[in-house]
């Protein structure tokens, strides 16, 4: 039996559900526990004709031009668990397991098609295109863990979101089916969600299911019955529900109560699995409004802070939720892969072990901390509140440090 896929969960909610003409999405990135994720900024780029691009396992044609991204991803690898683009495309991917095995072939990572969805799609339906584009060609396949013991591979789905619409991608080797939504609530996981609503397919998929014999035809095409292994397509999201529940009122602070919730499950703290990191959007459907992309960088939402950033020209890096680079040095880029492993926290996820050590030891001192992290959480999201508000086009100066600033000012409280 295959090890079960990362229980990660992602979301997203628009108009009726969500507040005032605002597009909301989240996702959990559940990994292996000790498994450091950075985020980073990588600036709009000019290339070369005939450059390549070098992704986790193997290199590809570069295009002559890539957009402007800010990316959540385990700090091994070239690509991303979740990020988003300038021009207000959101991306997440999950792992999934179906009838057809993964390939352990080094290939695309589920992981690389979101950051090069990001990099080369100014909308949700280009993104999504791109990425299957890159499926025929290259194929999917590789360890999804830095691990020299084993290989885990997975194939992808993914929730693909931009201001106006998303599109649920879901995939097996180079095969996909996707589904369009513009409205209400919509989760995805980590196993198969798309049944008879499909409204793009891979032109050869229904054929090639007819020729390996798992569908005969004559019954309605139900992407994930044809596709998933047992009964295991059925049972979910947990979180929908509670979203659900908002009614018309979903909001950042909804999403990140929802990513925060344990108890439903969506918030994953198990023997294998955390949630090493989270992110949650607002788009706003008004394109003369910025999108707001907040950012934990440590793992454990309950126990972290979202971060707001926005997407400005020279926009300040920082280097202190961004792991150390070992360039060719580095094991995952060295064959045999994985053969030791480095240290890969950056400084919040070191001052972030601190305060969890805290929180478990001295839970008066744990708690009165997470209090003000929370306080200063909420100031954040007031300050966004009013970018999103106001009647005055955003001054970029106003933001070029955001995110810079509440990381710094996240770290000093820690000291």
């Amino acid at each position: 039996r295959m090890a079960a896929a990362p229980p990660s969960y992602c979301f997203v909610a628009f108009p009726p559900c969500s507040k005032d003409g605002l597009v909301v999405f989240g996702k959990n990135s559940a990994r292996p526990r000790d498994e450091v994720q950075e985020v980073v900024y990588f600036a709009a780029a000019a290339h070369d004709p005939g450059s390549k691009v070098e992704c986790t396992y193997i290199e590809i044609e570069q295009v002559p031009k890539t957009h402007a991204v800010v990316l959540s991803r385990p700090s091994w690898l070239w690509g991303a668990e979740m990020g988003a683009n300038e021009h207000g495309v959101c991306v997440a991917n999950e792992a999934v397991i179906t009838r057809e095995p993964a390939s352990e072939s080094e290939a695309l990572l589920g992981m690389d098609l979101v950051r090069l969805g990001l990099e080369r799609g100014a909308t949700a339906k280009e993104a999504l295109d791109v990425i299957v584009a890159l499926l025929e060609e290259h194929g999917q396949g590789g360890n999804y863990y830095e691990d020299g013991s084993s290989c885990h591979t997975f194939q992808s789905a993914f929730l693909i979101v931009d201001r106006n619409e998303a599109w649920v991608l879901e995939t097996s080797g180079k095969y996909w089916a996707a589904e369009k939504i513009t409205e209400g609530v919509k989760c995805i996981c980590n196993q198969l969600s798309l049944t008879t609503k499909i409204d793009a397919e891979h032109p050869e998929l229904r054929s090639y299911v007819r020729s390996q014999g798992w569908w005969n035809g004559d019954s309605d095409f139900n992407f994930s019955e044809v596709f998933s292994l047992a009964d295991d397509h059925l049972a979910c999201c947990s979180g929908k529900e509670s979203l659900e529940k908002q009614g018309g009122d979903v909001s950042a602070q909804t999403m990140i109560d929802v990513l925060r919730d344990k108890d439903s499950g969506v918030c994953v703290d198990s023997e294998s699995f955390l949630t090493t990191a989270s992110i949650v959007s607002v788009l706003p459907q008004d394109p003369s409004f910025p999108c707001v992309h907040y950012f934990t960088g440590t793992p454990d939402p309950s126990r972290s802070i979202f971060k707001p950033f926005i997407f400005v020209d020279d926009v300040k890096l920082v280097p202190k939720v961004q792991s150390p680079s070992f360039g060719n040095d580095d094991p995952a880029k060295k064959i045999p892969r994985f053969q030791e492993k480095p240290d890969r926290r950056h400084e919040l996820y070191k001052a972030h072990e601190w305060v969890r050590s805290l929180l478990e030891n001295d839970q008066d001192k744990g708690q009165k901390l997470m209090r003000i992290m929370l306080d200063l959480e909420k100031q954040g999201l007031e300050a966004m509140e009013d970018i999103l508000t106001r009647t005055e086009v955003l001054d970029p100066a106003e933001v070029v440090d955001l995110f810079y600033d509440c990381v710094d000012t996240e770290l000093k409280f820690f000291k």
